[in-house]
């Protein structure tokens, strides 16, 4: 598996949107496209944790760095480097295993105009939030947002965001595994801001979590983000990367061999059995 674990400064975000044209081909969909389906370069769910972990600040600021990246020049300029020059984006908040939401369905962006009236309709949603975390029922959801949502891409990628590990709903490892099978790349983007209590239900190592149990499919990368202020920065450079489609260089990624783990994968299944019983 590889992923990229930290974030890029600005000049190598630069350089890395130049390299966009090298999309990955091996990564066409398999399924039958409709007719109709408009094509895009690439089909991209943002999964955004709402849980009570995160407090009302980090949920603005979270917001608020998504808002920040799609109006992006980088993000903007990125846009042009794909062969059809437009993607088709989602943007989902999660949280327990019942609780997902579709607040911004699938919106064409393809230039300054469109991505303002995505980022316009991310502002103008309520802040909530909700109980507990599934992480694999926000990759079951919005992996069912492809389906029929008029859109053919290169690429399916469900981006997950979160500040905890899976303790309720469908194991995660089995999700992953599921959705790989169908074309569809995880990537993430752990938010490591508090130090680990004792009463709580957050690890150490929630980076490796993401990169041992979560993400997965071809060129699939995690982005922790360690402080408040990385946030703008973190998702921006995410999004470059999932929408031109570059493969991070080898520098930048770390290679495990195959089937190592260094975190059980029910971590947070067994924590919360620790603590509640059920």
């Amino acid at each position: 598996m590889a992923c990229m674990r930290s974030v890029l400064p600005r000049a190598t975000l630069r350089g890395l949107a130049l390299l966009g044209s090298i999309l990955f081909a091996g990564e066409i969909m398999t399924e039958p496209a409709l007719a109709a389906d408009q094509p895009v370069d690439v089909e991209l769910v943002l999964a955004v944790d709402v849980s009570y972990s995160m407090d009302l600040d980090e949920l603005a600021l979270q917001r608020e760095g998504y808002i920040q990246a799609v109006t992006s020049a980088e993000f903007l300029n990125a846009l042009k480097l794909g062969p059809n020059g437009r993607v088709a984006l989602a943007y989902v908040e999660w949280a327990g295993v019942d609780e997902q939401k579709l607040v911004v369905d699938w919106t064409l962006v393809d230039g300054p105009a469109s991505a303002r009236t995505f980022a316009t309709a991310i502002a103008e949603a309520p802040l909530r939030r909700v109980y507990r975390t599934s992480i694999s029922g926000a990759m079951e959801f919005s992996a069912a947002l492809f389906d029929n949502n008029g859109y053919r891409g290169l690429r399916r990628v469900i981006d997950i965001s979160g500040d905890g590990t899976n303790n309720q709903g469908p194991l995660v490892e089995v999700t992953r595994a599921s959705l790989v099978s169908r074309g569809i790349t995880i990537n993430g983007l752990p938010l490591i801001l508090k130090e680990p209590a004792g009463s709580m239900l957050d690890i150490e190592q929630l980076d490796v979590y993401y990169e041992d149990c979560v993400i997965g499919g071809p060129g699939a990368f995690v982005i922790p983000i360690r402080s408040k202020h990385e946030f703008a920065d973190a998702i921006r450079t995410k999004l470059v990367l999932e929408v031109a489609g570059v493969k991070p260089p080898p520098e930048m990624l770390v290679r495990f061999a195959a089937g190592e783990k260094r975190i059980s994968c029910t971590v947070g299944e067994r924590m919360w059995m620790e603590r509640w019983g059920n």
